[in-house]
């Protein structure tokens, strides 16, 4: 057990907040930076509700360098930071490029500013498996090509992790771990804390829970002339706490000092694809009922498959996703009836 202080930047959101939990149920103390743009003040308490801990919490802009340098000179014992703060709809990253650089790369790159001031500090940056674009083989492995980005929230993503890649080659005492994730779904299993997209949900698992709610008519299958078994787009669905403890060994990882490459690489999945159509069957036999859904046109920037060879991950961090798709499916079920019921004591 550690009561070391980490840095979690975006705490507060999908991922974040699930990582939080897990930090400090292995003895971390963990420090929020969350500006709220995507996220709520209300997961704070949620993240208390599971740990009986409330982890400090500071709201700042971290495209404020000045913000992120005072904050630095504020905690002077801080040395590790997890990186979640990022806007990552790939549809808005498309119509709005220069808040999506300005948002995932000024805040990278004050953050390192910092950091490199610091001998001995460790950073966990949160990556995307849209590096690998169409891989030319599946699954993938982390010595994929990285190709031209297929949207600029993936470019952001790339160069992201190019400008660690070449912090760490002029800093040897600086080490970094790029964690690529495929497609994190799912809730907390006390449903305390989960997906809560504002406005309209950019992902699968969220616009189902909400149809199958009522909140939507009906889901949108973008596509069903993939050459795949059904048609429809594969990709790899990875329960968010097995995402979220994938973090804790990470951090672990860099900790331990063992002889290795400051800056590593990791794919974050199953291990296994699975069709849109294969998610609304498992959903539909969690949650016991049918899902309205039509099949509509392709969308752009989509690619047909991509699913994770995840050896790297096993052998080196010692971490296996361990849940499955309909454990997944059935927690951000939980979820949305949590949230639905919230809304309607809210309107009362």
């Amino acid at each position: 057990m550690s009561s070391k202080r980490v840095l979690v930047t975006g705490g507060l959101g999908f991922i974040g907040s699930h990582t939080v939990v897990a930090l400090q149920q292995e003895g971390f103390e963990v420090v929020i930076i969350d500006n709220l743009s995507n996220s709520s003040i209300d997961v704070l308490g949620g993240i208390t509700k599971i740990t009986g801990k409330t982890p400090e919490y500071e709201n700042i802009d971290l495209r404020d360098k000045n913000a992120v340098k005072d904050f630095f000179e504020e905690y002077q014992d801080i040395e590790d930071v997890i990186h979640f703060a990022a806007s990552k709809a790939v549809g808005e990253s498309v119509t709005n490029p220069l808040l999506y650089y300005e948002n995932n790369i000024s805040s990278l790159v004050y953050l390192l500013h910092e950091l490199n001031k610091r001998p001995g500090s460790n950073f966990i940056f949160s990556s995307s498996c849209t590096v690998y674009g169409q891989a030319d083989e599946l699954p993938i492995t982390e010595n994929a090509p990285v190709k031209k980005a297929e949207s600029p929230y993936g470019n952001t993503k790339q160069i992201g992790e190019e400008i660690i890649f070449d912090t760490c080659k002029t800093n040897q005492e600086f080490k970094a771990i790029a964690l690529r994730y495929f497609n994190p779904i799912g809730a907390h299993p006390t449903a305390e804390i989960g997906e809560l997209p504002i406005g309209t949900p950019q992902n699968l698992i969220p616009y189902i829970t909400q149809t199958a709610i009522g909140k939507r008519d009906e889901l949108s299958v973008f596509g069903d002339d993939y050459p795949t078994q059904d048609g429809t787009a594969i990709r790899d669905y990875i329960h968010v706490m097995d995402l979220a403890e994938a973090h804790v060994k990470a951090l672990q990882r860099l900790l331990a000092e063992k002889e290795k490459a400051n800056f590593e690489v990791f794919n974050l999945g199953t291990g296994t694809g699975n069709s849109v159509l294969e998610v609304i069957r498992s959903f539909e036999k969690v949650s016991e009922q049918e899902l309205p859904y039509k099949i509509v046109g392709r969308r752009e920037g989509d690619i047909t498959a991509a699913y994770a060879d995840t050896t790297k991950a096993n052998d080196e961090l010692g971490w296996k996703a361990e849940r499955s798709l309909d454990d997944a499916l059935a927690s951000a079920w939980k979820w949305q009836k949590i949230v639905k019921k919230k809304e309607e004591e809210e309107e009362n």
